[in-house]
């Protein structure tokens, strides 16, 4: 954990002082740093919260079975023969530096008539705490947050974190109802433009996603119902029809553009990247929607060999017939070069097209966790509709986030095959974790790999890098080096962790 964060100075000096006559106020100290208002620190914390989900979006769509990586790179060790240390994948200093962001809001906006702020940053909160749970496991949440008033935090048990975050959730909510967006600070608001409905029903969505993570851990029905049953009772609905993605007005210049299309993609000047020649599609992936004759999505997720026609933006350079798309061996480490492999394709990479939202939660997803609920709880919980009327609305709206027709996705839906036609597929629950995890392919890495760790479905490949059991997976990240470094004795209480074996506690299988 670090100390309570104080912005830079180049950044206030921008937004507090630029070229005011009374710089040289006598009654001004040159020595104090200026204050960053809410409205600031908001803006860019959301952009921070953003830009960290590129990477641990990527580890989780390896891990998840949906991405590995071409031979035009050594292969990764640490991502395919799992061969990592409490050096590899930081996510937990950034995380918590942006949370730090988001309590300064909450601690900071009465005092600056923003209270509009609070109900944003305190689900912006939940939305990262869950990140670092279902990465870590226990973290400090109670005690995290307070600066010099807990250099040390302890701390918290997984399954009290989440039940954390629903009051969390709970409290943003009751903020957002009370407190309008005014207009003239909306812009401040890079998700939905200070629009407080659209808030609450992101922050009921979050809380179904919490919720039935927890699905198939021991003694939680009771409560997961109730709690499904009171967002019902609150009114204001979930997510659809749109994404919710982060989008500050990225711009054509240099470490302005989608920080996705920046990593995968091409430049500021659309130059393509090196590193595009990384991600590819897993063989797994590309043969599983060509078997279900998903291939309608399997062009919008992946380009055919030989990428996308520098010419011709969005479209590949190979002819778009099924043969042309070619996945590689999950951890394969030669024969599979980058020119004669799929990557990830136009439904997240053209070129020319800088300025997409970065994705935090899909409307599909939303969807299926909801026929996930009413497959799983039936007449326990309020919902109006039936499990299959909310898979097909979750495979509809993974059509429309791909930019695929919705009419091939009710084609697709009557097909009577299994895992793509609810009414045809023989295990629902199987039938709904295979859509939830396709939905997430490309978009949301880390949610998919929780998924993955929660359903033990798709059963994908083992890594060929991997020398071991077929069955073993990483199941969560160590505690980074910095943490023991300056919380030794709170990590170290956390006992002895295995990557390979430590579970977080809704990973029951």
């Amino acid at each position: 954990m670090k100390l309570y964060k104080i912005y830079i100075a180049a950044f206030l000096v921008i937004v507090g002082t630029g070229c005011k006559k009374d710089f040289l106020d006598v009654n001004t100290n040159p020595n104090s740093l200026p204050t960053a208002t809410p409205a600031y620190v908001f803006a860019n914390a959301l952009n921070t919260s953003a830009a960290n989900m590129v990477s641990p979006n990527e580890t989780g769509m390896v891990w998840a079975g949906q991405w590995t990586q071409s031979n035009g790179y050594i292969i990764s060790t640490t991502l395919f023969a799992y061969n990592f240390t409490n050096g590899d994948f930081n996510y937990w200093d950034n995380t918590y530096d942006n949370l730090n962001d988001y309590q300064y809001v909450i601690n900071n906006a009465t005092a600056n008539s923003q209270d509009y702020l609070k109900g944003p940053a305190k689900v912006m909160k939940a939305f990262n705490f869950q990140k670092l749970v279902d990465l870590y496991g226990n973290i400090p949440f109670s005690d995290a947050l307070k600066g010099v008033g807990a250099l040390a935090p302890k701390f918290d048990d997984q399954k009290t974190v989440y039940e954390g975050l629903i009051t969390l959730l709970d409290d943003g909510i009751k903020d957002l109802k009370a407190n309008a967006f005014a207009s003239s600070v909306a812009g401040s608001d890079f998700i939905f433009k200070g629009n407080t409905t659209s808030w609450i029903k992101f922050a009921n969505s979050l809380k179904l996603r919490i919720l039935m993570r927890q699905a198939k851990v021991s003694g939680r029905d009771a409560y997961i119902t109730a709690e499904i049953n009171k967002i019902v009772a609150e009114g204001s609905g979930f997510i659809t029809g749109a994404d919710v993605g982060v989008n500050p007005g990225y711009n054509p210049s240099a470490g302005q553009i989608n920080p996705f299309y920046d990593t995968y993609g091409y430049s500021e000047t659309n130059a393509r990247r090196a590193f595009n020649n990384w991600p590819r599609n897993t063989a797994f992936l590309i043969n599983t929607l060509k078997s279900t004759g998903d291939t309608t999505r399997m062009k919008r997720i992946a380009y055919a060999i030989g990428n996308e026609n520098s010419a011709n933006p969005g479209v590949s350079t190979k002819p778009e017939i099924a043969d042309n798309y070619v996945g590689v061996p999950f951890g394969s480490s030669s024969g599979y070069l980058p020119a004669v492999t799929s990557a990830p394709g136009p439904s997240v990479l053209v070129r020319g097209v800088y300025n997409k939202p970065m994705i935090l939660l899909t409307a599909a997803e939303v969807q299926l966790n909801l026929a996930e609920a009413k497959q799983r709880y039936g007449a326990s919980v309020t919902l109006t509709g039936t499990a299959e009327s909310y898979f097909k609305a979750g495979v509809t709206e993974s059509y429309r986030a791909l930019g695929a027709a919705s009419s091939d996705a009710a084609r697709l839906l009557a097909s009577g095959v299994d895992l793509v036609d609810f009414a045809a597929s023989t295990n629902k629950l199987n039938a709904i974790a295979y859509q939830k995890w396709l939905a997430l392919a490309n978009f949301n890495g880390l949610e998919a790999w929780s998924e993955y760790r929660k359903s033990g479905f798709p059963v994908t490949p083992q890594s060929i890098n991997y020398v071991g059991s077929a069955s073993t997976r990483p199941t969560r990240l160590f505690y980074p080096g910095t943490e023991l470094g300056s919380n030794g004795e709170n990590v170290k209480a956390q006992g002895t962790i295995d990557v390979l074996a430590t579970k977080i506690f809704w990973d029951v299988d």
